[in-house]
């Protein structure tokens, strides 16, 4: 025999409108407020539940789930609370799995937070950027839509080539909505994660990578999203995981990563630097013009997730370009970022991580590949004369061809992956939850 809760979850298939949005609870599961029987919205009320007890939406052979999906097409407050549900319950495989191989449920969410005037735009966002989680979305890439004249250039604060490509319509509309232009009611920052997600597929990564000609490549819409602290988490994290991702999984990293560099190497420098920093005459000439000269108020990046990504994509763009018969090639990589300042950057955000072990880490293997295992270790002997800290050095010739082994073997790509295998617990490989 079904239970109260069962019984209200049956309601969410109801033919009739009215009826379908009300449920009655009883006394065992809602107080009542009045001597009065009082209706509930059901959906509103199912809400709580999909936190507690999501397996409540796995009967009956998904039947909740496929009426969840419909009931986002409903009126915008009946849709809030389904995607609500949706994005909560999304983290179980199975029905992860039928969210995101339904194709018109897809489409359902492109033609809704594609609408300027959607209110339920940023929910929409959240649930796609869940999605990703399943391999199955790597399809964006060939999914072709009508264009949207309503995500022209002229809405974005950088170029986008006009496109019926999913992808780079969901770019587009990114692009705009985090600047305010497209939708007030929406910020798309959630976006972001999902495009860190669907860079870990070597053939997205390319598209993301691709410069067509004199083009910027469309990787370098997220680059501008790094900085400054201020900015949302998941639109830094997002962004920075994206970049990360994308460097990792490029299946050419000779043709791509040299193209990539004046695009990315600022954007992953700046979040690094705090104020006046003790770079000499000659180390701020290096540096790209924007970085140069920042002043007082600039903010280094306090959050170790974003930091731990940016110097992953870093030390990426110096190791991957070195593997196998491109080790000409990887001197040049390293030639270029060098000449771009970045020892400088290293060395003085070194300084400033002091409790950050594992972040300082990553920074000395940067240093090892991109000025020799020589200058890194001196960089740590410096410091401990000036600090007395003691740090052990990884030899860099040991250390690169570990990770060249860790790189070559593939594997799952998830945000926030690490080389050797370890388990991540980065905020952005988590499904986005609502309560």
């Amino acid at each position: 025999m079904p239970t109260e809760l069962e019984e209200l979850v049956e309601f969410l298939h109801h033919g009739n409108t009215q009826i379908r949005q009300i449920g009655k609870f009883h006394d065992a599961l809602l107080p009542e407020p009045s001597l009065t029987s009082t209706s509930t919205i059901a959906v509103e009320n199912l809400v709580p539940y999909s936190k507690t007890q999501p397996s409540i939406f796995k009967t009956a052979q998904l039947t909740p789930i496929k009426d969840l999906k419909l009931l986002v097409k409903d009126y915008p407050p009946i849709a809030k609370n389904a995607l609500t549900i949706l994005i909560n319950i999304s983290t179980d495989p199975e029905i992860l799995k039928s969210l995101a191989e339904d194709d018109a449920l897809l489409e359902s969410i492109f033609i809704r937070a594609t609408n300027p005037k959607e209110p339920n735009a940023d929910l929409l966002s959240m649930l796609l950027s869940n999605l990703a989680k399943s391999d199955s979305l790597a399809r964006l890439l060939t999914l072709t839509r009508p264009a949207m004249p309503s995500l022209s250039a002229s809405t974005t604060s950088q170029p986008i080539r006009k496109t019926d490509n999913a992808i780079d319509q969901l770019l587009a509309l990114f692009n705009a909505g985090v600047h305010g232009k497209y939708n007030p009611l929406a910020t798309f920052e959630h976006l972001a994660y999902l495009f860190a997600d669907l860079a870990k597929f070597p053939k997205v990564a390319s598209h993301l990578a691709n410069t067509n000609g004199d083009e910027a490549p469309l990787l370098a819409i997220l680059t501008p999203h790094t900085h400054p602290p201020s900015l949302p988490l998941p639109l830094r994290l997002g962004a920075v995981s994206a970049i990360r991702n994308s460097l990792l999984a490029m299946p050419d990293p000779l043709t791509h990563i040299p193209a990539l560099i004046p695009h990315i190497i600022p954007s992953l420098l700046l979040p690094l630097i705090g104020p006046d920093p003790s770079f000499t005459e000659q180390e701020t000439d290096l540096l790209p013009p924007e970085l140069q000269f920042l002043g007082p108020d600039q903010k280094r990046e306090s959050d170790v997730r974003v930091l731990r990504e940016i110097i992953e994509a870093l030390f990426l763009i110096l190791a991957r370009c070195g593997e196998e018969e491109g080790e000409g090639k990887g001197v040049e990589v390293r030639e270029t970022v060098k000449g771009m300042g970045a020892y400088a950057v290293l060395r003085e955000f070194h300084l400033a991580v002091e409790e950050e072990e594992e972040v300082r880490e990553g920074v000395e293997r940067c240093v090892q590949l991109l000025m020799g295992g020589e200058e890194a270790e001196g960089m740590v002997e410096r410091e401990k004369e000036g600090r007395g800290r003691v740090s052990e050095m990884v030899d860099a010739e040991d250390l690169v061809g570990e990770e060249r082994k860790a790189l070559a073997s593939g594997g799952t790509m998830v945000r926030g992956e690490k080389y050797k295998g370890e388990e991540s617990d980065s905020e952005d490989e988590k499904m986005v939850e609502i309560f």
